[in-house]
């Protein structure tokens, strides 16, 4: 029997997601990412687990901060889980290059902020 999940679970394991796909493509290039199909699955599968946690995190959370793209995430997501037959990479290793390192850096601030309010559950 699994404990009932919180938000604070949901952000953490974007959190956690967003780190494990930044560090799967460490050193590599993007013809590198691309020819390594091990690594191009393991980083569309964190992308899925970051925009399925996304969808969980309740609206105030998400209007408090409004600088995290809450439907953006969502709907890539989307986009791996039911287009994941045309999925491009290009739009794939842009996204962890791009927007997974300021994703986490605020994700990093939401959990720091809610343990200061003492909000972690």
């Amino acid at each position: 029997m699994t404990k009932d999940r919180t938000y604070v679970d949901y952000l953490r394991d974007m959190l956690e997601a967003a780190e494990k796909a930044e560090r799967f493509v460490a050193g590599m290039d993007f013809a590198a990412f691309k020819g390594d199909e091990k690594t191009a699955f393991a980083v569309v599968r964190a992308l899925e687990i970051i925009g399925e946690a996304a969808r969980h995190i309740p609206g105030p959370l998400r209007k408090r901060y409004p600088e995290v793209p809450w439907e953006d995430i969502v709907g890539m997501r989307n986009i791996v889980v039911h287009a994941y037959f045309s999925v491009d990479l290009e739009v794939i290793w842009r996204t962890v290059q791009d927007d997974l390192p300021p994703l986490r850096a605020s994700l990093a601030r939401i959990l720091a902020d809610l343990k200061a309010e003492g909000d972690l559950g």
